[in-house]
C-alpha cells in the first residue's frame, strides 16, 4: 500500500434506514430510503453523501489541474448519482454523471482539464472499471 496521507471515518448504525456520523462530528445525520426521485427533507442517503464527496474532490482535482496548466479557472461541479437496478445479480448498482461548469478557459481546454482531473481525482481511479461515470463539462 501507498504512504497514507490521512484517515478519515464514519460510523453507521441501521443502514438505509439509519445514522451516519463522521470521526469529527461534522456529518451527523439520519438516513432515509428515498421513493424514486422523492427524498426525505429530513435524512440523508448514502448516494447524496457519496455524491458529495465525488463533487468536492473531482473539483478540486479540476482546479489542480487548471493551476497546473496555469489556467486561471472558477469552477462548479455536480455529482448525480443514482441507484440503479442490477440485471446481473438482481441487485442494485450506481451510476455517475459529473457536470462541470467552468469559466476563465474556451470548451477544448475546458474538455481537456476534464479528462486530465479524472485521471488523477482518486474518486475517479476508485470507480474506474467499476461503475458508469459520464462526464461533461461547459465552458462558460
Amino acid at each position: 500500500m501507498a504512504d497514507k496521507v490521512f484517515t478519515t471515518r464514519a460510523t453507521a448504525s441501521g443502514g438505509r434506514e439509519g445514522h451516519v456520523k463522521s470521526d469529527n462530528g461534522i456529518i451527523d445525520v439520519g438516513l432515509a430510503m428515498p421513493s424514486g426521485d422523492d427524498i426525505p427533507s429530513d435524512s440523508a442517503n448514502p448516494e447524496q453523501l457519496f455524491a458529495a464527496g465525488y463533487a468536492a474532490c473531482f473539483d478540486g482535482a479540476y482546479n489542480l489541474m487548471a493551476s497546473k496548466d496555469k489556467e486561471d479557472v472558477e469552477t462548479e461541479t455536480e455529482a448525480a448519482v443514482s441507484l440503479l437496478k442490477d440485471p446481473s445479480d438482481d441487485g442494485f448498482q450506481l451510476g455517475v454523471q459529473l457536470n462541470v461548469e467552468v469559466k476563465g478557459v474556451d470548451q477544448a481546454k475546458a474538455e481537456d482539464l476534464l479528462d486530465k482531473a479524472h485521471n488523477f481525482c482518486p474518486y475517479s481511479k476508485a470507480t474506474r472499471g467499476n461503475i458508469d461515470v459520464s462526464l461533461n463539462v461547459t465552458a462558460k
